[in-house]
């Protein structure tokens, strides 16, 4: 179950890592110092059987039994027939002389000996007890173990900390999503004073968590603007139902409550059309069938479609059709420039002057609409293309059943192609509309 948590994994490889390390210090301390030990040991033994070698007097003999530190030192030297010469009173020796090639030094019985042959014969052997360094040796493990413990103690500690610290932006992104997911979209990662890729990780989420906050905020509102739109045609049907049949009613009385139904009813069947277009738009459902064509086509098939429009308004059409050749669906094309151009001629002033251009702006193939109408304030231009916004009533069409939905759906298919549309002033005043698509593909 604790493997199961990163922390403890991070734990686990830690303390596995920090106990190696401090294991193979250790050891290789021992290993020196044992090493270390026996060297001097046999230097020193080495030195006295050369000192031996040199003078067997009696005094020479008596000064090398103590060594440094309360060392006890023995020897015997042999007489090259094989027979005693002198030895220590309490030395532990071998029974019989070295033979020639053995190795010096050399540990037997606990002990350590070196041993020589003079020139005349005689073999002398000098060797001293393992015990003490035995015992230091034991002392210096114990230190190292003691060390050791501590070491890996403070070291699992510091680990378990640093953790902890290195797992909390992980932690803070769990709350963070779970208190999201629980219907609070305002909460937002912690990021101040954190410089790792995990803070990065965080700003990401941060800008998902935004843009899911954004949508649903969006979601709400084109629920309740879709609700508000078509509770007007369902009341107006009610009403008209209502009424007629309250009483008796003359065939005229009937036939103006049925046009006054079936216009309610037309406005909410196109309202529904549009949201059903919307909705597959956004699931990308396009039904896209792009191919090779010209904005200047589409441009002019869309101003003959609104010509009757155009007379009832009075309003010039003023032609600029440049050849713009590109890959687009002409038909769905054509419902974003009539779409545009309706706009313009609604919004335009009556007996006024409405601009449709096109033409090739480098790698991109371009449509502008423009007006000389009111144009569109800076506060309501970043909301443009915004589902049911309503902004300068001078640019909504609530007093003429329009729904808000025109220009989303423009938005979107132009999108569908891999293009894109801007709204602006247009020279002179009014709004002009700039539609942006690339030459040589489309979505």
């Amino acid at each position: 179950m604790f493997f199961r948590s990163l922390r403890w994994r991070l734990q686990a490889w830690y303390g596995a890592i920090l106990i190696a390390l401090v294991t193979a210090f250790a050891f290789a301390a021992y290993t020196l110092e044992r090493a270390r030990q026996l060297r001097e040991t046999d230097q020193e033994l080495i030195q006295r059987v050369s000192m031996l070698a040199v003078g067997m007097q009696t005094s020479t003999r008596r000064e090398l039994a103590l060594g440094e530190g309360g060392r006890r030192f023995h020897y015997i030297i042999w007489r090259p027939n094989g027979e005693l010469y002198a030895r220590s009173v309490d030395g532990r020796f071998p029974t019989e002389v070295p033979p020639r090639d053995a190795v010096t030094p050399r540990d037997r019985d606990g002990l350590r000996e070196a041993f020589g042959w003079l020139g005349t014969g005689e073999c002398v052997l000098v060797n001293c007890s393992l015990e003490p360094d035995a015992a230091a040796l034991r002392k210096l493990a114990l230190t190292l173990a003691g060390s050791a413990v501590a070491t890996v103690a403070l070291g699992l500690i510091g680990g378990w900390w640093i953790a902890t610290r290195a797992i909390r932006p992980i932690e803070d992104i769990g709350a963070a999503a779970a208190r999201i997911t629980s219907g609070d979209l305002s909460q937002r990662i912690p990021t101040a004073g954190q410089a790792s890729e995990l803070s990065a990780l965080a700003e990401v989420l941060n800008t998902t968590f935004a843009r899911l906050e954004a949508a649903f905020a969006q979601q709400v509102r084109f629920t309740s603007d879709a609700a508000h739109e078509l509770r007007t045609p369902v009341s107006i049907i009610l009403t008209q139902a209502q009424t007629t049949l309250a009483r008796e009613r003359t065939p005229e009385e009937y036939r103006e409550a049925m046009g006054t139904a079936q216009r309610a009813a037309r406005r909410m069947r196109g309202l529904i059309e549009s949201l059903l277009e919307l909705a597959r738009l956004d699931a990308g459902k396009h039904g896209l069938k792009p191919a090779a064509g010209d904005l200047a086509e589409v441009a002019r098939e869309a101003a003959e479609l609104l010509g009757p429009l155009l007379a009832e308004r009075n309003v010039t059409l003023q032609r600029e059709l440049a050849p713009a050749p590109c890959r687009v669906d002409a038909t769905r094309f054509g419902q974003v420039a009539a779409n545009l151009l309706s706009n313009a001629v609604q919004h335009g002033r009556p007996g006024g002057v409405v601009r449709l251009a096109t033409r090739l702006d480098g790698d991109q193939a371009v449509l502008e609409v423009a007006d000389d109408g009111p144009g569109i304030s800076e506060r309501d231009l970043p909301h443009i293309f915004e589902r049911f916004y309503r902004g300068d009533p001078s640019r909504t069409g609530g007093a003429k059943g329009r729904g808000g939905l025109g220009l989303s759906i423009c938005k979107a298919i132009v999108e569908a192609h891999g293009g894109r549309i801007e709204a602006g002033p247009a020279e002179g005043g009014g709004a002009c509309f700039r539609v942006r698509l690339p030459v040589g593909a489309a979505a």
